[in-house]
């Protein structure tokens, strides 16, 4: 009975220094440089100690130097998105493009059209007689048209010139008569025209220098005619009253 507390005294102590080794291999006072993690930095203290492992630089590589580093090119292919995206880009722009085109075409043959229609009504309506003038153009218009027609019955079994220039000089004439103002007018809208082509307007001056001098030719023969009938019938009248009083 006497042993038994030796015995269990003698036991305790290979316990103990089980539980004391074990704690010491468990849970170490000091770091391995095996185990040191990669964020902390390495002590000039622990660097001094000769590691577990041979190679010391594998701990801490050097960093790589950037200025050795070759720029690489990064061109891509361009992908079947953005070459149909080009695509419908471009026909867009040629698309809008030809739009603008023919909307400025249509835009400019619509200003032509009414710009000739403008001057079109202007000039007819310059054409028309001043109400002051008291002329009428319907009915002058109708007396002329028959006047021309009248010239044209009257030279149909004449020869072709007559036939072509009767009708349009009786027309003419009538028209001076019956319409001065509105063929004023008209004759000063053909000469308008006539004066952007030299030739015809000098051709259209002798022409009128001739009429005119021939209308003044006729006139001084009518009235040189008129004056020799006159003197005639008077002293025809006067021969007549002469046998009349030597017949009383």
């Amino acid at each position: 009975m006497a042993t038994r507390p030796l015995l269990r005294q003698r036991a305790i102590v290979p316990t103990a220094v089980t539980a004391c080794a074990l704690t010491t291999i468990l849970f170490p006072s000091t770091i391995v440089h095996a185990q040191v993690p990669p964020e902390a930095p390495i002590e000039a203290s622990h660097l001094a100690r000769k590691p577990i492992y041979d190679d010391l630089p594998l701990l801490r590589p050097n960093p790589p130097d950037n200025n050795n580093k070759t720029p690489q090119s990064t061109t891509t292919s361009p992908t079947p998105t953005d070459r149909l995206a080009s695509l419908i880009g471009h026909a867009r722009l040629t698309l809008h493009t030809y739009s603008s085109l023919t909307e400025d075409s249509f835009n400019n043959l619509m200003s032509n059209i009414l710009t000739r229609e403008r001057s079109f009504t202007s000039t007819i309506a310059s054409l028309a007689p001043p109400p002051t003038s008291h002329e009428r153009v319907m009915p002058g218009a109708l007396y002329v048209l028959v006047a021309a027609m009248s010239g044209s019955i009257l030279t149909r079994n004449r020869n072709i010139l007559l036939r072509a220039t009767m009708p349009l000089a009786v027309g003419v004439g009538a028209a001076w008569t019956v319409l001065p103002v509105t063929t004023r007018n008209v004759a000063d809208l053909v000469w308008r025209y006539e004066e952007r082509i030299p030739l015809v307007a000098e051709n259209h001056l002798r022409a009128r220098g001739a009429a005119i001098e021939g209308w003044k030719q006729i006139r001084e023969r009518g009235e040189r005619v008129r004056g020799w009938s006159d003197e005639r019938f008077r002293d025809g009248r006067e021969a007549v009253e002469g046998w009349v009083r030597q017949g009383r």
